[in-house]
This record gives C-alpha cells, structure tokens and sequence, in this order.
C-alpha cells in the first residue's frame, strides 16, 4: 500500500516481505505491519550497494514508527503477534478460526494495520 501510494511499485520487495506474517514466519514474534513499515522506510532512504550513503531520515523515520507502534500496541501488552493476534500460527485449526471467525481478533490486526499505515503516511509526509 505504501509503495502504491508513494507511485513506486516494486513486487520484488512485496516478495521478499510475505514471511513477516504471523510475527515472522509464523513464530509469533515482532508484528510484520511494524517490520513491512520499517521495510518501506529502508527502501526510500537506505542505500542499494556500499557507493551509496545512506540517508540519516531512515534511521529517525524508522525510530518514530516504531515508537509509535508501541503506542498503538500498548494495550495489548507488546509488539509481538503472539500478544496482538493471540493465535498459535503452528496449529492450524486455530489459524482457520483466525482468519475465518467474525469474532477471531483478525479484526484488531486489521485496525492495527490501518493505524500503523497511517502514521506511516503521516512519518513519511515529514521526511520524504
């Protein structure tokens, strides 16, 4: 979404994000939304070979996402998905329930997800 928005599309970098699902490859670990956002912000401001210089915003952009997660994570006691999602990703009956129970806390994931791009958006609009 945050590369669609800022019109540089690259499905190599979608690609190499699709195992930060289920807190890293299902381990329950940090939330993937947080490292896909820290992700977005590498891929704007870090460099691609070692001629490169990096740009300081990556650092300072990166740090005020992930402050600002906390905070969006604070009443779930973590930035991990085992305490967002509250869901074993090694079983599957319970990653079906997950994904198809109205009442599962996909719906929370979902919400945190939107929080987090829009203060992604709003980081960005500052150092980009």
């Amino acid at each position: 979404m945050g590369q669609e928005k800022l019109g540089r599309p690259n499905e190599d970098l979608i690609r190499a994000m699709g195992a930060f699902g289920g807190g890293i490859a299902s381990t329950g670990g940090t939330c993937g939304c947080l490292l896909g956002g820290v992700a977005l912000i590498s891929s704007l401001f870090s460099r691609g070979n070692l001629e490169e210089t990096e740009d300081p915003n990556m650092w300072r952009a990166s740090f005020k996402l992930s402050r600002k997660f906390d905070e969006l994570c604070a009443p779930f006691g973590g930035t991990d998905c085992r305490r967002i999602a509250q869901v074993n990703w090694s079983d599957r009956e319970a990653v079906k329930s997950f994904y198809n129970d109205a009442d599962s806390r996909r719906t929370i994931c979902a919400e945190l997800v939107g929080d987090t791009a829009r203060a992604l958006g709003e980081i960005l609009e500052k150092y980009a």
